[in-house]
C-alpha cells in the first residue's frame, strides 16, 4: 500500500471515527483562537479553556491587548506556563495587529506567521479553522506521531511534514484530519502506548503492533 493510499484510508477511517471534528479550543473570534493556539505551547488545550474566559472578558479586542501591559495579561495565563513569554508575544502580537491590520486577523500563513510568538501550527489552524482554507495541515504533537507511526513519514522537522502530508491529503480534508488526529492521540494512539488493537486503523498501519512505538 502506498503513502497516500494509506493516507486516504486514514482520512475515512478517523471520519468514522470521530464524525465531529471541532478544535478542541474554546473561542468565538478569530483574535481568540490566535492567542488561545499560542497559550497552549507546551499547555494542555483543557489547561487553555480554564484560562481563556477571564483574559477574555477582561481584554475583548486586539485595541485591549495592545494597550495593556505583558505583566498585566500574565497575571491571567500564569498556570499556562511560560507565561512572562506568552504574555510578551501576546501584547505585541495585538500592536503589531492594531499597526498593520487594522485589528484584525490576517487570513494567510505569511502574514500571520510574521507576528510574534506565531509560528506555522498556529497560521494553518486559524486559516483553516476561521478562514476555511483548504490543503492546511496542523503539525502538532499528534500529527507528528500518528503519521509517522501510520509510515507517512520519517520526519523530524513540523515545516518538512507538513508540506509532506500535503501531497498526501485531500485539501478539502486536510485540517478536519488533523483535529480528528488530536482525538485518537489522546485516546487511542497515545504518546506512552498505542493501543493498536482497538485502532481504526490498525489495518493499514505500517506501525501497528510493532514495539517501537
Amino acid at each position: 500500500m502506498t503513502k497516500k493510499e494509506i493516507a486516504l484510508n486514514a482520512v475515512e477511517a478517523l471520519k468514522a471515527e470521530y464524525p465531529d471534528a471541532l478544535c478542541s479550543l474554546t473561542y468565538s473570534d478569530p483574535l481568540q483562537l490566535l492567542i488561545a493556539t499560542r497559550l497552549s505551547a507546551q499547555c494542555t488545550d483543557a489547561r487553555v479553556n480554564i484560562v481563556t474566559p477571564a483574559l477574555f472578558d477582561r481584554f475583548k479586542t486586539a485595541e485591549d491587548f495592545a494597550a495593556a501591559t505583558p505583566d498585566e495579561v500574565a497575571g491571567y495565563i500564569k498556570s499556562c506556563g511560560l507565561y512572562k513569554t506568552k504574555s510578551r508575544d501576546i501584547v505585541a502580537m495585538a500592536q503589531m495587529l492594531c499597526e498593520n491590520y487594522g485589528g484584525k486577523v490576517p487570513g494567510s500563513i505569511d502574514e500571520l506567521i510574521k507576528l510574534p510568538g506565531i509560528g506555522r501550527k498556529t497560521a494553518n489552524l486559524v486559516c483553516g479553522d476561521i478562514f476555511g482554507q483548504p490543503g492546511v495541515v496542523v503539525v502538532d504533537t499528534h500529527c507528528i506521531r500518528i503519521t509517522r507511526r501510520l509510515g507517512l513519514h520519517r520526519q523530524t522537522d513540523q515545516k518538512k511534514i507538513e508540506f509532506e502530508l500535503r501531497k498526501l491529503l485531500p485539501g478539502e480534508e486536510s485540517n478536519d484530519f488533523c483535529h480528528r488526529l488530536v482525538l485518537h492521540g489522546r485516546a487511542v494512539c497515545t504518546a506512552r502506548t498505542a493501543k493498536c488493537e482497538s485502532c481504526c486503523m490498525k489495518d493499514f498501519c505500517r506501525g501497528a503492533f510493532k514495539n517501537d512505538k
